[in-house]
């Protein structure tokens, strides 16, 4: 099953890759493509790390026992 980092880790090279040859062929000089194409690929990951950050089971609370009686 593909998670979440599965999909940012592909979308990396992806959004460098891709948006910097839209922007090539819509005009833009392929230095500022690449910036910007860079840029996404940042925010990307920047997303992933501090937005939707990976929690390790240890820290996530314990439900309490539920008694039986």
């Amino acid at each position: 099953m593909t998670g979440y980092y599965d999909i940012i880790l592909g979308l990396i090279p992806v959004a460098l890759l891709g948006v910097t040859a839209a922007l090539t062929v819509v005009g833009i000089s392929l230095t500022s493509a690449v910036s910007l194409g860079a840029l996404v690929a940042v925010a990307l990951v920047g997303h992933a790390m501090f937005v939707n950050a990976p929690v390790d089971g240890r820290d996530q609370p314990r439900p309490s026992p539920v008694n039986a009686d």
